[in-house]
């Protein structure tokens, strides 16, 4: 760590710690494993089936242990040393992507049935909502750990973009690999990324546990931390506000329709559409770290979601590929205000003893929004046509905007100035 004395502008302030580097390498490649794997395996399940509703069976297959767990695993990173944990999920992960690699080995799944193979790739994407249950909570609670509370805005925001660019790289590589190296070896790429991420984590040291309640019973562990999102309205009105936005907003998951039938862009198109978000997001993160969001955080944040759902209608009724490509950027770029403001929003409310299941709580809300929001547009599709899904989505997420701007006007005037001095202070 650099004995520097950091000034509370430093953009870099966080980079000056080389854990925190360490930190960002294993993140990003556990981002960019997952999100490409997803990528993947979504491609090669509509190769399948052709059919919509498969879309969304991928997201609520993960979404199901990932809700069903998210309070216990909470309770138990609240409990656990968290490098040693999260070495355990980027294992399981490991064997997960492995045993993807396997499936579409046609030398391994040569005489079954497509059925078969279909109900098997469902069944490891949900042992990957298992992990995965535990692996966002774990990788909260530890970003704490390795900077001091000074720099948790600035820590905050630089993960959250390289969680980005792994989402851009990751997205971009699978529709490119799909063309150049087919679905099998992309799974294997995913595989190796896994094993470079338990890597990293080997050059972190083990960090103390903070909570001063350890052997506490599960139930009181559980109820005291959902006690805590829920009388906390700063933290339940970001968390609950992008959870709208993501479940209904969800249009991503449709995009190998877009790619193959309505846009007829083939692997590569699909790569870019895929990409085209985190590319906006990213950009609009590394711009916040110069540039700090904290001032008037909650109407900045209820814009970023209103435009979010603009660009979502826009990209549904677009037929152009590059009018599509450019609403998905937008989109990415208010998503990436959204994730900088929830992110600080989390770092600086939640105490140091409850991280895990705060984190808990908001991946049951955001994180898991992701896939229900998948299954949600699956399901729409199926019933109302593609580009209804994805209209009626964006519009819910309008909706869902105003009413809130409407009804909370203390979120409205939702200030992080104040916090971000105090934890300045402390640090």
């Amino acid at each position: 760590m650099n004995s520097k004395k950091l000034d509370k502008k430093d953009p870099y302030a966080a980079l000056r710690y080389k854990e925190f580097n360490t930190f960002l390498l294993l993140r990003f490649a556990m981002v960019f494993a997952w999100s490409m794997q997803f990528i993947v395996i979504e491609w090669q399940v509509y190769s399948i089936t052709k059919d919509a509703l498969s879309l969304g069976i991928i997201g609520l297959m993960e979404v199901i242990p990932a809700v069903s767990l998210a309070l216990f695993a909470g309770h138990i990173v609240d409990q656990k040393e968290k490098k040693g944990l999260l070495m355990k999920c980027i294992f399981g992960f490991s064997v997960i992507s492995f045993g993807l690699f396997l499936l579409t080995w046609p030398a391994v799944v040569e005489g079954f049935s497509k059925q078969i193979i279909l109900y098997s790739i469902y069944f490891l994407v949900f042992l990957g909502g298992l992990v995965r249950a535990f692996l966002g909570p774990t990788i909260f609670s530890l970003l704490s750990l390795i900077v001091p509370k000074k720099v948790y805005p600035n820590a905050a925001t630089w993960s959250s973009s390289v969680w980005q660019i792994g989402s851009v790289v990751g997205p971009a590589v699978a529709g490119f690999s799909i063309t150049l190296m087919g679905v099998h070896w992309s799974l294997c790429l995913v595989f190796a990324c896994s094993i470079m991420a338990l890597l990293a984590l080997s050059q972190i040291s083990e960090k103390p546990i903070l909570n001063p309640k350890i052997g506490e019973p599960v139930m009181q562990s559980l109820t005291e931390g959902i006690k805590f999102v829920f009388n906390n309205k700063t933290v339940l009105g970001a968390i609950t506000l992008d959870m709208v936005a993501v479940l209904f907003g969800g249009a991503v998951a449709l995009l190998p329709i877009f790619a193959q039938d309505i846009l007829k862009v083939g692997p590569e198109g699909f790569g870019f559409l895929r990409a085209a978000p985190a590319v906006g997001a990213f950009l609009t993160m590394l711009i916040t770290a110069y540039v700090p969001l904290s001032k008037n955080a909650g109407m900045k944040l209820l814009g970023a979601i209103f435009g979010f759902g603009v660009c979502i209608i826009v990209f549904g009724l677009s037929t152009l590929f590059w009018v599509s490509l450019f609403a998905l950027f937008f989109s990415g770029v208010f998503d990436g205000i959204s994730v900088v403001i929830r992110q600080t929003i989390l770092q600086i409310k939640t105490p140091d003893n409850m991280r895990g299941r705060v984190s808990a709580v908001n991946s049951m809300f955001v994180g898991s929004s992701n896939e229900l929001g998948a299954f949600e547009s699956g399901l729409t599709a199926r019933l109302m046509g593609t580009v209804t899904a994805v209209v009626f989505g964006g519009s819910m997420t309008l909706l869902v905007v105003l009413t809130t701007g409407i009804i909370s006007p203390s979120f409205r005037k939702l200030d992080l100035t104040k916090d971000i001095e105090e934890h300045e202070k402390e640090g």
